[in-house]
This record gives structure tokens, sequence and C-alpha cells, in this order.
């Protein structure tokens, strides 16, 4: 398949804090750990090796023992979870939401970038043993976040009712949601493929959270993917002591507002706004925050309260009622974790610089932080079509009026620069402010007023001209233009809103081995592939 790269910084649509890590800038070295290079990880499995207690891979085994009843997992997946009993293993991990149907493309390269990773060690550190890890957002509670993908040119949605922790929904209503796609794709082999899947995956399973390991479980169980669920009660009894600190110093907090104070005179903004208690307080239907009055401890719009003593007991009884937030999950994963790196992409890695500090309080080793691939496929139909205009698809990175005036400029059979005419111009008025100088200094701003009256109607003509042949060549660039929408959906990138499905309708599973072969995740650039 043809590939090539851009850099990050060139596409448009990366942050400054993200392309400065990449290019391992010095003022982004005190948000994070060790950079995510080969050679690197050896470090960080020493560091990690001896924060990891055995009885804690027991429990961890235990447990994805238990959640995988729902679904059967691979010869390989089952292998790497009786693996994470030794201390020599460790894990590569990434996480997501759990949008329907996978949501948008990334989440596919966020897990390929996991097992490619994971492999890759295993090749160069023979010694050890690394295990690609999906974390399943399951607490999440923001259904309107995850109740959709988008397909090619239709948004497909799951209208419900919806409250508490977003892995626990019931899989009601999705029948409905199976029609609408059977109308949508056909009856090809692929398409039958794809119905198949979303049928087994949501309408054979009671809730959201085992429909989506199913699904992530029949997509990548081949290369021994294992996928965590981390809102289970004993895994959530090793999270108790950070719990405890969160509710009576509000450590997190106190940490996190440092660093971020750091991250915003460097000027790189805050992700996410740390609260006093970063903790929600979980029950069938009902995720809220946890907010401290006065010593009461309240569940927010609900006439649920407790003493201190009350609220610390509850948490020795009934770890499962404690939720982490944003700032607090990636804390309970690399306390459950024997995990070196985490995956994500440039929002999460965000607020993941937020929590160096934390993690240092708590003693807990700071992971590795690896930005996931993010990669444009071009399909070959349009890639010929681009090859017709004598475009190259990096162009197209460009914003759509950008784009115009380049492509209008370049297929105009008359010059649109007038730079030539202003350096000619600015020559004039050159030999002009030498005979100012010798008459009257008053004359010599007069001078400069005339030239700048001369420049701006040269600017004034030349923005007309190109006006008048973006009408005269609205045609060529109207194709131009739907090719970049295509490619570009609501002016955004591809991997941000397109599902899977709109590929795979066309490629079938091929889509999925084209990425496993062509992703490689220790590679700083962005990825434009031809599919």
């Amino acid at each position: 398949m043809p590939k090539h790269y851009i850099s990050y910084p060139d596409t448009g649509y990366f942050s400054t804090l993200m392309c400065d890590y990449l290019a391992q800038n010095e003022s982004t070295v005190p948000f994070y750990h060790r950079f995510p290079k080969l050679e690197n990880f050896e470090a960080q499995l020493k560091e990690k090796q001896p924060s990891v207690r055995a009885a804690s891979r027991t429990t961890l085994v235990e447990q994805l023992k238990k959640q995988y009843e729902s679904c059967i997992p691979s010869e390989a997946t089952l292998q790497n979870i009786e693996a994470l009993n030794k201390e020599t293993t460790f894990t590569i991990t990434t996480g997501h939401q759990l949008n329907l149907f996978t949501g948008p493309l990334y989440f596919l390269y966020k897990i390929f970038d996991a097992i490619n990773l994971s492999e890759q060690l295993n090749t160069t550190y023979p010694k050890y043993h690394f295990v690609p890890v999906y974390w399943m957002a399951t607490e999440d509670h923001d259904f309107e976040e995850i109740n959709y993908f988008n397909g090619k040119g239709k948004k497909i949605s799951w209208d419900r009712s919806s409250g508490g922790a977003v892995g626990e929904l019931t899989t009601e209503g999705l029948e409905g949601v199976l029609e609408i796609l059977q109308k949508e794709w056909g009856g090809s082999k692929n398409a039958k493929e794809l119905l198949k899947l979303f049928s087994e995956s949501y309408l054979k399973h009671k809730n959201l959270a085992d429909a989506k390991r199913y699904l992530a479980n029949e997509l990548f169980k081949e290369y021994g993917l294992v996928i965590v669920d981390g809102n289970d009660r004993e895994l959530k009894k090793a999270f108790i002591p950070y719990a405890e600190k969160e509710l009576t110093e509000n450590l997190s907090y106190k940490k996190v507002t440092e660093t971020t104070q750091k991250l915003v005179k460097a000027s790189y903004g805050e992700q996410v706004h740390p609260r006093e208690i970063n903790l929600f307080y979980l029950k069938e239907g009902l995720r809220e925050r946890i907010i401290e009055k006065e010593g009461v401890f309240y569940v927010n719009e609900t006439d649920i309260s407790f003493s201190k003593e009350e609220i610390l007991s509850e948490l020795q009884h009934h770890p499962e009622q404690f939720s982490p937030n944003a700032l607090l999950r990636p804390l309970f994963q690399e306390a459950i974790l024997p995990n070196l790196c985490y995956i994500g992409g440039g929002g999460e890695l965000a607020y993941w610089f937020q929590l160096k500090g934390y993690f240092e309080a708590v003693s807990v080793p700071f992971p590795i932080l690896l930005l996931r691939n993010s990669v444009l496929l071009v399909p070959h139909k349009l890639s010929e079509k681009l090859k017709k205009l004598d475009v190259s698809v990096s162009e197209l990175f460009q914003k759509p009026n950008d784009l115009q005036t380049w492509y209008t400029k370049k297929i105009s059979d008359i010059s649109i620069d007038f730079s030539e005419q202003r350096t000619h111009l600015q020559q004039q008025f050159k030999d002009l402010y030498e005979v100012a100088k010798q008459t009257d200094a008053s004359f010599v701003g007069a001078v400069a007023a005339q030239e700048k009256k001369q420049l701006n109607g040269l600017d004034h003509l030349e923005k007309r001209l190109l006006k008048a042949q973006k009408r005269k060549l609205s045609d060529q660039w109207e194709r131009l233009a739907t090719i970049q929408n295509e490619l570009f959906p609501k002016g955004s990138l591809q991997e941000r809103t397109l599902n899977f499905s709109a590929l795979y309708l066309e490629l079938g599973s091929e889509l999925l081995s084209v990425l496993k072969k062509e992703l490689e995740p220790l590679k700083p650039s962005f990825t434009i592939l031809e599919v």
C-alpha cells in the first residue's frame, strides 16, 4: 500500500503542546517521565517491576477471567491473561469510551498501536513479555458522547434515556439501530459481515460493557488483545488507599493544580480542571460528584450525604461505589496494571501531563506517554482523481478557503501574483525618497503616504483578480472541494468523525490487515495511507 508521512505541525490539526512534545522541546520535559523510544522501555520496566505485587497480579488475572465469561477469548488472549501472573510480564495500554460500534476510526489506530508496540517490545526484550491492553471506559456517564457513529454521510444514533455508568446501560432499543443499518448498508458480503458483528455484539449482550467487550474481542482477538473493565469491586480494592487520600487530603487537587500552573506558565494551558475531590459516587442509574462542605460529604444532585467516618467506612466496604473521574482514572489504571506505556490522543495526553507531580506524591511510577498514530486513509479512486488534478494529498490539509486560493493560482492561465509589480513600485518610491530628502523633510511623509496608497491599491486589484478567477475556475475547484470534503468530513480529520464501517463496506477485513501491517507506533509523523 502506498504510504507517506507529513509532520504533525504541518497538518494544522495538533496543539502546540503535542507538537512540542514530539519535538522533545525543553519546555515539555517537566511534564513527562521518559520519552517513547524503544531504548527507554528497559529502564521503565525496571522501575515498574518492584511496584507490582504478586497478589495484585493474581487478582487481576482472576477478575479478567470472570470478565471474559461474556465472550470467547482467543488462545492468544488467554495466554496473555495467564502471563500477567508473571513478574516479567508488562502491559501496553490504551483506553477508549464505549462508543456505539467503536465510534470514530481512531479507535482502531489506538488498539493496533498497543498491539504492534507490544510485538516490537517482545522482539527487542525477549526476557520479558508485553501484553496489549484495551481499558474500557465503562464508568463514564456522558451518554451523548457515545450514542452514535458517523457512517458515510449519515449519523447513526441510539436514542434512549440514560443515567449512571454507561457500561451498565442495557442494550435496549438497539434493534431499531440494526434496522436502520440494514437499509443503509445493503446486502453485500462486507455489509452482511458488519451486520452480523453489530447484531451479535449488541443484541446478544445485556449491557453496553459486555457488548463492547465482545465487539473489541472479535476485531482484535487474534492479536492477543486483553480487555479490562475497571468497574470491578475486586480491582477497586487496590484503589482504596488512593481514594482515602482523595477524600481526606484533597491530594490530587493540590498536586495537579501545581503542575497545571506550570503548564499555563509555559503557555500550554489546562486540559482538565481539577476539583477538590475527583471522585464520583456510583450506584445503579447514578454517577454523581462527591463534594465536601464543612466536614460533610454530599453526593451532588441527590439527598445522599456522609460524615467523614461514614464515607471512609463506605469506601472500605463498598469500593465499587467509588468511581475516579478523568484525572484519577489514570492512577487507578496504573495502580492495578503492570503498565509501562499509555497510548492516547492529543487531548488525553494533555491531561496526563497535568498528573506527573501527583503520581510522584503517591509513589506510583509515571508511564511512558505515546501519542497514538493519526492516519488519513485515502481510497484508491480518490487518489487517482487527485493525480489527474495534479494535487498531492498533503495539500488537502489546508483550510478550504486557503486551498481554493492555492489551487486557483495553480491552474490559472494568468498570474495572480503581483509581487513583481510591488517590487517595481517600491523601487520607484525608493528613488522618490532620495529626491524628498534633498528638498523638504515634510515631503518624505507625503511620499510614504502615497507609497502605502499605491501598494494598497495593488493588493486590492490582486484580490479582485483572484475573486474573478475563482468564479471562472469554480468547476475545477468544485471537483477538488468534493474530494477534500470526503477525506476531511465536516472540516475535521477523517479519523475523528468517520466510523470504520464506511471503509469496511468497500475493503472488508483487509482494512484491519492493512492497519495492522502499516501502523508504526513509535513513528512521530502523521501517516497518509492509500487503501
